[in-house]
């Protein structure tokens, strides 16, 4: 042993030892490569020749060949020192792994302020501009235009029962209210998510003059009673932003609100209501009264998602979104129907527009107002729209947004998140018995309100 060993020939030990190159883990090696330079390893690394056998031919033939294996090692060794540890020392391990990684870092820190800052003001955690910004940039529009190509591409007859069948598992459809309820009759996605409803799927409430106009969840609703009104709770967007500027009135008023109304009376109420149509969802949409659609604008917009998630965390989600907004009036006085763009969707189509071509492509930049970014239509004069009448559908679940006029005595009989069906009643007027309307009479007073609204000019 080592320990009864006399100390002379300890210390000669010490003096003649001499580190073994190839005893040298790989580790070791790409580290002193790392930091001593590939040049340096290389010399430490060549094998010493004995002086003694430069005469001898065998002894020749055997230092090539360790000579060969040697520097078969170091290119090896050269190789994981570049890519693993040597190459986050280099300038490309700077830009392809420190960068990444600070960039991060910098992107959590300053979600993480936000996020504080609110929590201060005691104000719900949205996203900050930048957010929003870097949300936009995402290629959305294109994966939407794939996803509605693939959606009309036609499904082998033996596939769509199991294609269908997954989707409806999933989502939750609900065939046997569908018509026809076979999987094998719709020949694409696009002919699946459109699918129309049996003809008793959806009663309408005769009994009342307002109505859901589709299937789905309410997000929020209640009065707008300024320019600022909001998507989901505490979360908000702007009026005029979302319709455009009022140049269907020539109203002469403050606020956005009062240029809106029909009536000058202060028992006239702006009301609107938001409801998220999801995957799963009777994909078409109807009108929920009978009323006077007299402009169309198309806003050409973002397509972001519209689930509730996100709704909650980007303000102004509708304005960013491209839309197709109807304006008009109903009996009470002003009346919108929006149906609102969202990623997936592969198309809005409106049934009495066939001028209206959604999912193209655009110019703007997220969130810029600097150019008029709608194309303005006039609806024919004489055109109505009957209550629980089709007017389009989603190519996929996106939103119906409903900004309209009504007397103070309005209630709506819902509550955040209920679920509602078409032709349910949304809201009542308390104190008055509803019973069913003739529609000529509510035509004569939708006509006469054009009458009120020039004598309040």
């Amino acid at each position: 042993m080592a320990v009864f060993m006399p100390k002379y020939r300890l210390f000669s030990k010490a003096v003649n030892l001499k580190p073994n190159p190839r005893q040298w883990s790989a580790r070791w090696t790409i580290v002193q490569r790392s930091i001593y330079g590939s040049r340096q390893l290389q010399h430490q690394q060549q094998p010493n020749s004995s002086s003694t056998n430069q005469h001898n031919h065998h002894h020749q033939q055997q230092h090539q060949h360790q000579h060969q294996h040697h520097h078969q090692q170091q290119q090896q060794f050269h190789h994981q020192s570049t890519t693993a540890a040597g190459g986050w020392l280099t300038w490309r391990g700077v830009f392809l792994r420190w960068t990444p990684i600070g960039i991060c870092m910098v992107v959590a820190a300053k979600w993480h302020l936000h996020n504080r800052e609110l929590d201060k003001k005691g104000l719900p955690r949205t996203a900050a501009k930048w957010q929003a910004k870097m949300y936009c940039s995402l290629p959305l529009r294109l994966l939407s235009r794939c996803w509605g190509w693939m959606a009309d591409r036609r499904v082998p007859k033996p596939v769509r029962p199991m294609l269908y069948g997954l989707y409806s598992n999933t989502f939750g459809v609900k065939m046997e209210e569908a018509a026809p309820d076979n999987f094998k009759e719709y020949r694409s996605l696009g002919e699946f998510f459109t699918r129309p409803l049996k003809e008793d799927a959806r009663p309408i409430d005769p009994k009342t003059s307002f109505v859901s106009p589709c299937d789905g969840r309410i997000l929020h609703f209640g009065a707008a009673n300024s320019n600022l009104i909001e998507q989901v709770k505490g979360v908000s967007y702007s009026l005029e932003a979302f319709l455009g500027p009022p140049t269907w009135t020539t109203k002469d008023a403050p606020g956005m609100v009062e240029k809106v109304k029909k009536n000058a009376s202060p028992d006239s109420v702006l009301y609107q209501c938001v409801i998220y149509l999801a995957p799963g969802d009777y994909h078409r949409f109807h009108s929920p009264t009978l009323w006077k659609p007299e402009l169309r604008r198309h806003f050409s917009g973002e397509l972001l998602s519209v689930s509730p998630k996100i709704a909650g965390w980007i303000p102004g989600l509708f304005c960013l979104n491209e839309r197709a907004v109807y304006i008009g009036k109903w009996k009470h006085g002003f009346f919108s129907y929006t149906a609102v763009g969202a990623t997936n969707v592969g198309s809005v189509e409106i049934f009495m527009d066939e001028k209206l071509k959604t999912n193209k492509w655009v110019g703007l930049a997220c969130g810029s107002h600097k150019h008029k970014e709608y194309d303005e239509l006039e609806m024919p004069a004489d055109k109505y729209l009957e209550k629980g009448e089709l007017v389009g559908q989603f190519r996929m679940g996106s939103t119906i947004v409903l900004i309209f006029e009504a007397p103070k005595e309005f209630k709506f009989n819902l509550f955040p998140g209920q679920r509602v069906k078409v032709g349910e009643r949304l809201g009542t007027f308390e104190g008055t018995e509803e019973a069913v309307e003739n529609p000529e009479e509510v035509k004569r007073a939708i006509q006469s309100l054009d009458a009120v609204e020039a004598i309040t000019v």
